[in-house]
């Protein structure tokens, strides 16, 4: 590309391991000025190990990094700041105690002066707010901001301290379908400005919205390079994984008799709006309901009252047409629900356990693997690997400690402990999160493999791609209350992100002839 943009990053031959694990394996790529850059790859293809090491937080091994033709002090982040290059981490890094101006200023001064220029920061904040239509409220507690107001400020805090080049983890991962249009609409006037953008991503839909190149990686290798506009969905899906990827399709079935009912259940949050407000809810065999909704809007509550972790301090929940008056985690589990939990790691799975031992913790004393309570090892381990076998779970064996296995194959495995027994309902809280596009597909597979046997699924996703492709109907949570369902045909990926932003009156153009919108 000879008198192209100028090339502002450069990396040669980036190589990390940790221990065994070769996570970069000889990376080089250019980013030139104005280009958004998308970083593709499978779970644990090495994307966000590459970009801590552009960032300054790991030293690579091997390689080098030269920032508008200057080589990049490896490990330090500060080197990083002062070459021009901002970091937007997926998990954000503000203070929720202090204003929008103090966490950007914060640092950008000289500890000898006398006193802060608070009206020089406000004035800069203003002008690149007004500059990039990243509109912010200077005074504002980052506390009481909403997810899309503190990402505008963290971006705003790596334009303050004159980045050039631009990174981004994750950018939409917690975000309205609106507050991602207008994310990509910013990036389109940084670049427009000169900006180089590297985003690292798993959607799709946002490589091909957002970038001009896509990178992908697969096992710590850059496999390919593409203009984006010259490749296609499915190219890259095979780049990925390695093979080719067809996402199942839903058969349609009629809905069968209810397996779970929720009336009026509220539940108290002991400070202000409770978590779960008056939610009516009904889940029937042989159907999957979505629940749509931003982090934080009651789904943690639903999912821990359907799990029988919590109780609803008024309303009732029934399963299969008997109300259960005190449910606990082993009566729910022995009532049929079955869960795949919002965290594998923290909720889902002990990794020091083995896998033997994780697949029948939630079984231990049913008579197949326990008499006279003593455990029945034998028996346990057999059963694992039966359970191994089906659900393709790639391991040592039964008696593999489980933190060694990859975030894909413990979904697998808690898939297997889930769907093994036959459950008549299962709970699915954010059952793909961090999985890459081989792994998701095969989730969703097993889910409806599932529904077709007579299950009933409730689906808590943030991913309304996941929500539209798996659910026969759809409802949103906002500030712990539940819309009407909504039948998956008749409502679009821009009526559910006005929902979830709280505009429930785009209910009567969905449902006019039942909804009373509030």
């Amino acid at each position: 590309m000879k008198g192209g943009p100028e090339v502002v990053l450069r990396l040669a031959g980036i190589s990390k391991r940790f221990g065994p694990l070769l996570a970069n394996d000889g990376i080089s790529l250019t980013l030139r000025a104005g280009e958004v850059l998308a970083l593709l790859g499978e779970n644990g293809a090495g994307k966000t190990t590459l970009m801590n090491i552009l960032f300054g937080h790991y030293v690579a091994d091997e390689g080098s990094i030269e920032a508008f033709g200057r080589p990049l002090l490896p490990g330090s982040p500060r080197a990083a700041l002062e070459a021009g290059i901002g970091m937007v981490h997926q998990h954000f890094t503000l203070a929720d105690n202090l204003s929008v101006l103090d966490n950007i200023a914060v640092g950008t001064e000289s500890l000898w002066r006398w006193r802060s220029d608070r009206g020089a920061a406000r004035r800069r904040l203003l002008d690149l707010s007004q500059r990039f239509g990243l509109e912010v409220r200077p005074d504002a507690p980052v506390g009481d901001l909403s997810v899309g107001e503190r990402q505008r400020a963290e971006i705003l805090k790596a334009l303050y301290r004159d980045a050039r080049i631009l990174i981004l983890d994750e950018p939409t991962a917690v975000l309205t379908p609106q507050e991602s249009a207008g994310l990509f609409d910013t990036l389109r006037k940084l670049t427009a400005d000169g900006l180089a953008v590297v985003f690292i991503s798993h959607k799709m839909n946002e490589v091909f919205a957002a970038s001009d190149t896509v990178a992908v990686l697969r096992s710590g290798k850059l496999v390919a390079t593409h203009a984006t506009a010259s490749t296609d969905r499915a190219k890259l899906a095979e780049l990925m994984v390695g093979r080719s990827v067809k996402p199942p399709a839903p058969t349609p079935l009629s809905p069968g008799e209810p397996v779970l009912e929720l009336s009026g259940v509220t539940v108290a949050s002991g400070h202000g709006r409770p978590l779960l407000d008056g939610v009516d809810l009904t889940v029937r065999r042989h159907q999957v309901v979505g629940i749509a909704g931003v982090s934080g809007n009651g789904q943690t509550a639903l999912a821990e009252l359907v799990s029988g972790l919590i109780r609803p301090d008024s309303g009732w929940l029934s399963l299969k047409g008997s109300v259960v008056e005190h449910g606990e985690p082993a009566d729910m589990v022995r009532r049929g629900v079955a869960r795949i939990p919002e965290d594998r790691h923290s909720a889902g799975l002990v990794g020091a356990m083995a896998v033997w031992e994780n697949l029948i913790a939630e079984r231990y004393h049913d008579r197949a693997f326990s008499r006279f309570g003593v455990l029945r090892r034998g028996a346990a381990r057999a059963y694992a690997r039966e359970v191994i076998e089906e659900f393709d779970v790639r391991c040592p064996g039964p008696d593999a400690r489980t933190q060694l296995l990859s975030g894909g194959n413990m979904q697998k495995l808690i898939l297997g402990r889930t769907l093994a027994h036959g459950p008549d309902l299962i709970l699915a809280s954010q059952p793909t999160r961090g999985l890459d596009i081989g792994a998701v597909s095969y989730v969703h597979s097993r889910l409806l493999d599932a529904r077709a046997a007579g299950a009933g699924v409730l689906l808590i996703s943030e991913d309304l791609d996941e929500i539209l492709a798996l659910a026969d109907c759809v409802t949103v949570a906002y500030h712990g209350r539940l819309t009407p369902l909504l039948p998956h045909d008749r409502v679009t990926v821009s009526q559910l992100g006005l929902l979830m932003a709280g505009h429930w009156d785009v209910l009567r153009d969905i449902l006019p002839e039942t909804v009373d919108a509030a």
